[in-house]
């Protein structure tokens, strides 16, 4: 019996922290992107709550191992840190980054997804979200603590990771500024004034895919539709490489 050649699909890897970790959740924007992927992409989540830059560069290489001159199955990566390294330094210690060494890890983790194989066009920054204090400092209240993030300051690693990408060579897509286009009242897209709502993640998954779009076009459609298929042999249009 000839041996069947498996299917291997391409993977766009999201890597972010939690506001990547809850994409899969309902409605998230995650999901949406799984959406527009299907026959074409597996999404891999790569969420992880809490991180940011310093602990995320040192995890990435076990996310996307070393694969050498071209990475053969990813189709893009999603950066998205930021709203942790963001944290007030005096009331969140754990989680703050400094700006400078926020902006040198993202470099950092360019140069390594390249050195595995994944070329800068295929990598997709994504800046914090605006941070909504009034109900975001309720949440720290519950959580027995005071407001440990301004908006002003979560502005200030937007615009870094905006002009890393820059220097790097990479697409961005600037949620702090576009969530407050215009002077918009950005509450109606965060859930908690840090994570998103269901609007939030529309937003995110509708801007997200206008980029990522371009980089998937030439993915073909996995396996045949089903009106192609040869109904007398089959295996002729199924098996086939």
């Amino acid at each position: 019996m000839s041996r069947v050649k498996s299917i291997i699909c391409p993977q766009v890897v999201l890597f972010g922290d939690s506001i990547t970790q809850y994409a899969f959740q309902a409605n998230g924007w995650g999901c949406d992107l799984a959406n527009r992927l299907v026959r074409k992409c597996d999404l891999v989540n790569r969420g992880l709550s809490g991180y940011n830059t310093r602990w995320a560069k040192l995890v990435l290489p076990r996310i996307i191992p070393m694969y050498g001159a071209s990475h053969p199955s990813i189709a893009a990566v999603t950066v998205f840190f930021g709203a942790n390294d963001a944290a007030l330094e005096d009331k969140n210690p754990q989680q703050h980054v400094p700006c400078e060494e926020y902006s040198e890890n993202l470099k950092d983790m360019v140069n390594y997804l390249t050195s595995a194989g994944v070329s800068k066009d295929r990598v997709i920054f994504i800046t914090p979200p605006p941070i909504q204090e009034k109900l975001w400092e309720k949440e720290c209240i519950l959580k027995g603590c005071s407001l440990n993030r301004l908006n002003s300051v979560t502005g200030q690693y937007a615009q870094l990771c905006v002009q890393t990408a820059a220097q790097c060579g990479v697409d961005v897509i600037d949620l702090w500024s576009l969530m407050q286009k215009d002077e918009e009242d950005f509450s109606a897209y965060l859930s908690d004034g840090l994570h998103l709502s269901e609007k939030g993640n529309q937003f995110v998954a509708q801007h997200v895919w206008r980029v990522l779009e371009s980089k998937v076009a030439d993915v073909p459609f996995i396996l045949p539709y089903w009106a192609d298929v040869d109904c007398e042999n089959p295996q002729n249009s199924l098996l086939c490489d």
